[in-house]
Order: structure tokens, then sequence, then C-alpha cells
């Protein structure tokens, strides 16, 4: 069973503070890097991060010292540990191994120690490391050139199947991506990420390559007003592949129309509204419900602003909108807007009282 970034980040800690290993398995570009990264900043640990597929046995163990040791009057050999592994050991860190089970078979063997007893070839890790590995195995194992991972192997780490929400992705980006990408992403969810088998050679669309994308076509200015069409077509083929460009181009071209919480929030200009269906209403509150802004205290125009937009809502659409301005916990946002009247002399708290009315009838 998978189970979504909200969840994995409540229940690992639980995990990681009985200092158990933990290995996060799913697709390419979900945000398995990014959300170890997060979990470590909230502890305040530096991140140690090494690619196992990369990693040879002395990456892993060490090099024999080339001095002469003797134990006993014995010659021993001893051994040089490497940098990463004397970090560990020398301070508490998040070891995050990524890779793993593209590793090679001595590599992924010599980890045994290191999961089972928290020490390699002598060396102990600090009480207060943690160690998190990352792979692409798992349900969707068979898409990709990894090792299998055998039942003893897996049976040393404490294994999470993720499967981001496209809400993780869109809570996440929101203010980290251009508005208009955002806007696209969120109105076009089947673009954000490829769930199919994958054909050889096709460039498809993932989190990361979106993320990736965004900082290119920032930097290139291809969402202004004046942007360059082609310039944006041909660098998201690139990132994302053909068909998710020609979506993203399509929407941007068109993007003039496209509502924004500012829009209706500090100017109150709903002309663009007028003509809009009940999915059109109900992508709008998706903005709202994925922003932040109710989490702050409105001032009197936003509120008055949104009474306008609210009273002209379709009632279960309406609904959505209470409720997404009720989950944030600002219940001084929820009793102004309550106590609101709209522009054209219409309340809020009649326009709700029609809408239950309608309900229960």
């Amino acid at each position: 069973m998978s189970i979504d970034f909200a969840t994995f980040t409540t229940v690992a800690p639980h995990i990681l503070d009985s200092k158990l290993p933990v290995l996060i398995r799913g697709r390419h570009g979900v945000g398995k890097s990014e959300v170890v990264y997060q979990i470590a900043a909230a502890r305040n640990l530096p991140v140690v991060e090494r690619r196992a597929s990369q990693m040879t046995e002395g990456d892993l163990l060490g090099l024999p010292d080339t001095a002469d040791t003797t134990i006993n009057g014995r010659k021993a050999t001893t051994w040089n540990a490497p940098d990463w592994l004397v970090t560990a050991c020398e301070q508490p860190v998040m070891l995050f191994l990524d890779e793993v089970d593209r590793a090679t078979q001595e590599v992924r063997q010599g980890l045994f120690e290191l999961t089972d007893s928290r020490k390699i070839n002598g060396w102990h890790l600090h009480a207060d490391t943690l160690i998190v590995a990352a792979v692409n195995g798992g349900e969707h194992g068979a898409q990709y050139q990894v090792g299998e991972m055998d039942p003893a192997e897996l049976d040393r780490w404490t294994v999470f199947d993720v499967e981001p929400s496209d809400e993780d992705w869109l809570k996440w980006a929101n203010g980290k991506v251009d508005s208009i990408l955002w806007d696209f992403i969120n109105q076009n969810r089947q673009h954000l990420e490829h769930r199919g088998d994958f054909e050889p050679n096709k460039v498809y669309p993932s989190r990361r390559s979106w993320k990736r994308f965004n900082d290119t076509a920032v930097s290139t200015a291809v969402f202004g007003e004046e942007g360059d069409r082609d310039l944006l077509f041909n660098l998201a083929t690139a990132f994302v592949g053909f068909e998710g460009a020609v979506s993203l181009r399509d929407f941007v071209e068109k993007y003039e129309w496209q509502v924004t919480i500012s829009d209706v929030l500090d100017d109150g200009d709903l002309s663009k509204c007028e003509k809009w269906g009940i999915n059109d209403h109900a992508a709008m509150i998706e903005k709202f419900e994925a922003s932040d802004v109710f989490a702050e205290t409105l001032t009197s125009e936003q509120v008055t602003n949104l009474a306008n937009y609210f009273v002209t809502l379709p009632s279960e659409v309406a609904m959505k909108l209470w409720t997404v301005l009720g989950d944030t916990d600002n219940i001084d946002n929820v009793v102004a807007l309550h106590k609101a009247e709209a522009a054209d002399g219409r309340r809020v708290s009649d326009h709700l009282v029609e809408i239950l009315g309608g309900n229960q009838s």
C-alpha cells in the first residue's frame, strides 16, 4: 500500500526517533530526496548524501592504511574510513543513501552491518545520526533498471512505498514556481506526471522535470506577456515531453483570461467570471484551497470583495469555498464573511440560508 507525503512525514519521524533505518520506495522525480531534506531541516540535522549507485566497496568500507600497525606484536591491517562515515560517526547527521537498488551487490551487502548494527568496519555511527535510503523499486521496479531487494535485505529496513498526491506537489510548489505554471498544473493535473508504463526513449513529465523547466523558463522570461511562446514550447518539450508542452502553450496563450486570487480579493475584478461555468468556479476555489491566503486575517476591503464573489457562486461551489475558509481555523475571516454584505445588497448569511434551505428541500 502506498502513502502520500503528508502521511509519510507524520509516520516516518517515529521510526527515526527509534534510530531505525527508513527506506523510501517510489517513482522517479516525485520528491523523495526533497522530503528527506525537509525532515532533516526540521530536526536541524545536516544531510550527508551518498549515491549508492556510484559507490565501490572502498567508498563504503574505506581503504587499508599503509602504515605498519602491530597488535600484540603481530602486524595487522587497519582501515581508513571514508569521509562520509567519519562525519556520520563524529556528529549527528541525516545519512541519506540514494539509489540503493542501483548499487553493486557487494555494496548492498556491505550495508547490512550499517542497517543492522549502525556500524561499519568498527566505526560506530553517532547515537543521533539517522539513516534514510531511497529507491525506485517496489511496485514500480519493473519499469526501472534496478536490482531486486531480497527479503533478507528488505527486512533490515523500515519500508515506505510513497505515491504523493497532486495536492502534495501543489502545496509544495506554491510560491516556488511561476503562478502561471502553478495554475496550469492545478487545472491540468493529468500532466503533472506520467503514471502509466513508459515507452523507451520517450520524454515524460515528472514533478522534478516541471520544477527544472520552471527554473529555466523564469530565467528566460517566457511566461511574461512578451514572452517567446515558441521558446516556451521548445523548452517544455525538452523537459516534460510533447503532450505537456502543447497543453502548456495553449494554456499560456489564453492565460490573459485567467483569474487570480489577487483579482478577486484585492482588485474585486469579477468581469472575467461573468460567463464562467461551475467547473471554472471550482478551479478558482481550488486556487484558494491550495494557497495560504485565508490563514491571514483579511482586510475589510478583501472581505467585501470576497462577499461579492461568494453571492454569485452556484450553491455547491459556494459551500466548498465556505469549507475552505473554515478549514484554516481563522475564525475572524469566517465571522467577517458571514456578516458581510455584497455590493448589490445581498448578505452572505442570507445566501447561506438559501443554499442550506435548497439542500434540505
